[in-house]
């Protein structure tokens, strides 16, 4: 394991997901799962999206595309968040979900919309409190 590419990937995860979110998976882990938050945080987090070839709401654009096509929609609406935090707005982020919806499926644009609906809402009442 790579510990300086952990803690940079551990870093990015915290900038993109929040620190709350990664505080409760890396929390939540026990000695059976440990080493699998220490393989997101380096191999994930660390090595991919420390490659700054792509900026950060490039990368979140594609794992909105690559989870819708998956079918992966809990770790979509993660990721959705971590596309607001990255700096897109709702209207990319509405031309993302309708090209994923045309490229996808519609029942996956119906899933992400709904989910995003939900995400956007979440966030307006963070911003008003």
């Amino acid at each position: 394991m790579d510990s300086d590419l952990r803690d940079a990937g551990e870093a990015i995860r915290r900038k993109v997901l929040g620190d709350g979110y990664v505080d409760r998976a890396m929390a939540g882990a026990d000695a059976f799962s440990a080493p699998f938050q220490d393989m997101v945080n380096e191999y994930c987090w660390g090595l991919a999206w420390s490659d700054r070839t792509l900026a950060p709401a490039q990368r979140s654009l594609l794992n909105l595309g690559m989870l819708a096509a998956l079918g992966r929609m809990h770790e979509f609406r993660i990721h959705f968040h971590g596309a607001l935090r990255n700096g897109l707005t709702p209207d990319e982020l509405r031309a993302t979900l309708i090209q994923i919806a045309v490229y996808c499926g519609i029942p996956a644009g119906v899933e992400a919309f709904r989910i995003a609906r939900e995400v956007l809402a979440e966030a307006a009442q963070e911003d008003a409190g």
